[in-house]
């Protein structure tokens, strides 16, 4: 039948880890329910689903856990869907006039595989070159946090990242790096512990090889203190 077959390949794409869109997947009512709305027909679906497996909800250990996990989900490790979240870049001109790459390295990315809903854990670096204005350091970490805040793929990520920053600083000239580790890989399938993946996007002058070059030596610097 046609839709065992869609199901199949579905799964099959989900399994490969591939992703369909440069945007996060949404509909047009995404924010017709309140937080709280959601949490309430979360909180039951995760009891169904608990249920269904065997276990006792009656248990001092479980009891609790639909609702701990209804909160999670919409308050924080999917917190990124909302609009309403995503923090505010404030750009200063750059009155030192700095004209050389600007890295942060090592910014720390937990996000949540769309395939499996399972964590991707591992470190982002980011680059850009000012054409005049700058973004506080913070706000580019935040902008990390607030797009892997909702199911992903790393390439999609990946993307989100620079086009926020391109936006924000109004220029061409960012570059990001992700290398994550995902638990739908490392613990189910084919438990490969070791694998990481690694994903990047150049843009504007981070084409040139020479350039690009220059930040992913930085990258590769000791910076621990």
């Amino acid at each position: 039948m046609k839709i065992d077959k869609d199901f199949e390949d579905f799964d099959a794409l989900g399994n490969e880890h591939i992703g369909t869109s440069q945007n996060t997947p949404m509909r047009s009512d995404a924010f017709r329910l309140t937080n709280d709305e959601k949490i309430d027909i979360i909180k039951d679906d995760v009891r169904h689903i608990m249920e269904t497996l065997g276990l006792d909800l009656s248990d001092d250990s479980l009891q609790g856990t639909p609702n701990r996990v209804a909160k999670m989900f919409v308050n924080e490790i999917f917190g990124g869907l909302n609009p309403d979240k995503k923090p505010s870049a404030s750009t200063f001109d750059n009155k030192y006039k700095y004209g050389e790459m600007l890295v942060e390295k090592n910014i720390t990315v937990y996000s949540t595989c769309e395939h499996h809903l399972l964590p991707i854990v591992g470190k982002a670096h980011i680059a850009y070159i000012s054409n005049g204005t700058v973004v506080g350091l913070s706000k580019m970490n935040r902008i990390v946090d607030y797009y892997a805040k909702r199911p992903q793929v790393q390439e999609r990520l990946t993307i989100q990242i620079v086009k926020e920053l391109q936006e924000v600083l109004g220029t061409k000239d960012v570059a990001c790096v992700i290398d994550a580790k995902h638990l739908c890989v490392n613990s189910r399938g084919i438990r490969d512990i070791e694998s990481s993946t690694v994903t990047s996007e150049f843009g504007g002058r981070f084409k040139d090889k020479a350039t690009r070059r220059e930040f992913l030596d930085y990258i590769k610097l000791d910076t621990k203190f």
